[in-house]
């Protein structure tokens, strides 16, 4: 199984990621954009995004192992979108996979933290409605989750439980 968890930036992304694997004893696949951007100082243009999302998929198509993978494709299609007002068809053909037996998306309700990598601090409402827009345009398997790490927590511990028990 794999979940996927997504959201605007700094709304817990990674913090969720790594409490579930914890938690469930399961693989963690970190934000590849991050590692990326690192080694280009920030500085990106529109088929960097492509070869981010090429990246990322590559990190999480390996093994059957059940796995909690910190960002999607979706993200990588709104940052686009905004960013550049056009997607790349790979990560169109991405979405398109279903790689993802739920996605997660973290509500924007904590504190926003500055880091060198984030572009948008004040937008994350605007952003949150386009990424649900787009994960019900894809058809995709969603629940949000608010609140304190725990209470994201308990929320996603019961649906992947729920899941694991329809399989």
């Amino acid at each position: 199984m794999k979940i996927a968890i997504t959201g605007p930036e700094s709304s817990g992304k990674t913090t969720l990621t790594k409490a579930l694997a914890e938690t469930l004893g399961w693989r963690s696949s970190p934000e590849y954009a991050r590692e990326y951007l690192a080694i280009t100082n920030g500085t990106y243009g529109f088929d960097d995004l492509e070869k981010i999302a090429e990246g990322h998929f590559d990190r999480i198509k390996n093994g059957d192992h059940d796995t909690i993978v910190d960002t999607d494709f979706i993200v990588m299609k709104v940052w686009s979108d905004v960013r550049f007002g056009k997607t790349a068809e790979k990560i169109q053909e991405l979405i398109k996979q279903d790689l993802f037996d739920l996605h997660i998306v973290c509500m924007p309700d904590i504190p926003w933290e500055k880091d060198p990598l984030r572009e948008n601090p004040t937008d994350r409402d605007v952003l949150l409605k386009k990424y649900l827009e787009e994960l019900e345009a894809f058809n995709k398997n969603w629940i949000c989750v608010s609140g304190s790490l725990e209470e994201r927590l308990t929320k996603a511990l019961r649906e992947i439980q729920n899941l694991l028990h329809t399989k």
